[in-house]
Formats: C-alpha cells, structure tokens, sequence
C-alpha cells in the first residue's frame, strides 16, 4: 500500500485487539506486510455565538449535577444583579440588605419573564446571591483563577477543548444550616477580611482568627493551604497558632507546583521557607506559625502528645503516602479532632472532611495500594527496598536514559 505514504491523514477505527480498519482502501494495492504509521491529531474548529446571543441562548457547563437547575437561575441572577449595579451608580446589593436583596429578586423576575427560556426561580437562591454580592473568599477566588488560567492556556496553546459558554458554581452548603445573620453581623468593618465577613459574619471571623490548626506537610497542597489560609485571616488573632511540620528540603523541581518556593529557596526547609512567604502574604499572621521538621509517627509522639493535641483545634494533611495518612487518621480519631484529609496524583485530587460522632474516618474505607512512590519519599526518606530500588532505577535513567533520547529527538 505505498499509496499511503504521505497521503492525507486516515481516521483509524479499532475493531479488535489485533486489527484495526483505515477506510476505504479498494483505490490502493495489495497490503504485503508490515509499515510504520504515525499518529496525528487533527485540529478541531470551534466557533461561539456573540456575547448577546449566548446570554438568550446560554449553553451551561455542569460542575455539580446534583444542583441541575442552579445554572439557569444563577443566568438570571447575575443579569440582575448587574442591572442592580447599572441603577446604582456601580454599587452592588449591601449584604444581609432585605430591601437591596427584594429588588434583586423583582429585577430577576423582570428579566426572566422576558427571556425566551423562561426558568423557574427559587427566591431563597436569588436572596443569597443578593447577600453575598459583595463577598470574596479566597478558596473561591483560588478555584476560578485556576480555571481562568487554563482557559487562557489553551487559547494561547491551541491545546484541548476551552470551557464552552458559561459556567456557574456555587457552594451554598458551606453555609451552617439555619444561618441567618443579621445585617450589622454582614456589615465591613474596614479590614482586609471585610469579603469574606460579607458572606460568614463577623462571628465567624473571629472564630477564624483564634484557631489551632495542625498542618502535617508543606508541599504542593500545604502551599495552597497556607496560602488560602493567610488570605482568609486564619491564626491571626491574638489566641490564633499554625503548627506546620514538613522533614523536607526544598528542590528545583518542586517550584513547577509548589508556588511559595523560588529559586534562591532551594535546599532550605520547606516548613520554614513557606510560613515566611504566607506572613509577607498576610502581615497579620507573622509569628503565627510554628514550624517543625518532624516525621509524624510512633518516633515522634513525644513531640506532638497529649498535650500538644489538646492545644489544637483541627488537622490538616497534606501528605504524600498511606502510611502517614492513615497514622495521622488515628491520632484524630482518638483525641476526637477534626481532619481535613486531601491529596492529588498527575491531574486528579479528592478531599475528604472527617468530623468526630459525624463522619466515618480516613481509615474507615481502603484507598487502592499505592502505584507510584512519591518523590519526596524516594528523595529524602527512602525507607523501604522498593524505595531504594526505585531510587537506583531513576538515578539510571538519568545518568543513561535520558540523555541519549534527547539527543535522538
């Protein structure tokens, strides 16, 4: 089949494990044997409506399918919150305002009535959205600026498919059930935290400013956490403490990811290096944060005790292997603290919040047995001979491997 040579590309369909199809080939000579292909991908062409039509004909992007029918009424609900904003001179719905929040919801049924895909409207959403308008918190803001950051990569790349038209996301749940504040609770006070009291109150941001939290890692994920947490003012009060412990030094190939590093902080401890980063960040918080080089486990359970544990309000884990997960797990269970748990692996992550008497724990359910050996195991901590062979692999593709594909590509 020489006709193939330089032909334009075939689309491929796999019909079984050994044999695959190329189309239409009674125009090409007889196949012999044998042939090398190469794999190409073709471009796809995406066209979008107008920012005018898109708003009547809007096509939603789903982040949570148990909230079905949040997207359409969000659509109505943030045209009239700009309506709001266009007959006030630029200013939005005060928070906890009944009267702001009623003419939100009057102008969302104004708008609604008169648009072709009429939805039904939940006035509770409408008078939330109104409450909140002005709020900004920075879990949130950390979300959609990692969303807006691979839009603009993939416009700039041409690489996979760009979110299509709009997309609405709320989490109303983290509100406590019951939650009803009075306006003056809502009202700024002139901090740096006055978003964040627009949407919890000033109550909740007090409790925030006196908590004991435990973070047991300070790479990729502890770096997100201490951050947000700066942000949001946690630890900043006057009986406010962070104890963060990460064995851990800095290498040139955590700054891809973890972004509190720079270059001039390779080979300094992580934990020290990342809570001077988060007080310039938040000079609220500066002394705030202890830092310890620990390995959490039986060794060091004369560091962090009884004593230790009942100063502490919760635990964080940002943690890179089972062993250290499921331990931490333990020591929340029996001294009955809550556990925020998390991790990531390539693109993917979870989450899990363990509270004590309402939650099963960490250990209660089998994660799958690890595929992969974290980096900074092999790197700092080699404790197992899987470890130090793996160690010895990758040190081999590096010295040998490595070096002659690039030279061969």
């Amino acid at each position: 089949m020489t006709e193939l040579n330089d032909c334009e590309p075939r689309k491929v369909k796999v019909i079984g494990p050994y044999t695959f199809s190329i189309g239409d080939t009674r125009g090409l000579s007889a196949y012999t044997r044998g042939g090398l292909f190469k794999q190409v991908k073709m471009p796809v062409v995406l066209n979008f409506k107008s920012f005018k039509s898109a708003l009547e004909e809007p096509e939603y992007f789903y982040s949570d399918f148990s909230k079905f029918d949040r997207p359409a009424q969000l659509h109505v609900g943030f045209q009239a919150l700009h309506a709001f904003a266009a007959a006030n001179n630029g200013r939005m719905p005060r928070p906890g305002n009944d009267d702001d929040a009623t003419e939100v919801i009057r102008l969302a049924n104004q708008i609604n009535d008169a648009w072709s895909q009429k939805t039904e409207l939940d006035d509770k959403l409408l008078k939330q959205l109104a409450y909140q308008a002005t709020g900004d918190l920075s879990p949130m803001v950390a979300v959609f600026g990692g969303l807006v950051a691979q839009e603009v990569l993939k416009a700039c790349t041409g690489k996979f498919s760009p979110i299509n038209n709009f997309m609405y996301f709320d989490a109303l749940e983290c509100l406590p059930i019951g939650f009803e504040p009075k306006e003056a609770d809502l009202a700024p006070v002139g901090s740096r935290y006055d978003g964040q009291i627009a949407v919890f109150g000033r109550e909740f941001q007090e409790k925030l400013s006196n908590y004991r939290e435990f973070l047991v890692g300070s790479g990729a994920i502890g770096c997100e956490m201490l951050k947000n947490w700066a942000m949001m003012g946690i630890a900043s009060g006057e009986n406010g403490v962070i104890h963060v412990t990460d064995m851990d030094t800095i290498e040139k190939s955590n700054l891809n990811r973890q972004f509190l590093f720079r270059p001039a902080d390779v080979g300094k401890l992580k934990s020290d290096t990342a809570a001077e980063a988060v007080a310039k960040m938040n000079p609220d918080i500066a002394g705030k944060i202890v830092t310890h080089q620990d390995r959490v486990g039986l060794e060091t359970e004369v560091v962090y005790n009884d004593e230790f544990y009942e100063s502490i309000d919760g635990v964080t884990n940002a943690l890179d292997n089972v062993v250290a997960r499921k331990y931490m797990d333990q020591r929340c269970v029996f001294y009955r603290k809550p556990l925020l748990e998390s991790g990531t692996l390539g693109t993917k992550g979870n989450t899990q919040v363990v509270i004590p008497h309402l939650t099963e724990s960490y250990s209660a359910s089998q994660d799958p047995a690890e595929k992969q050996i974290p980096i900074c195991t092999l790197k700092n901590f080699p404790h197992a001979i899987e470890h130090t062979i793996q160690w010895a692999r990758d040190l081999f593709e590096g010295l040998f491997t490595q070096p002659a594909e690039s030279v061969n590509a």
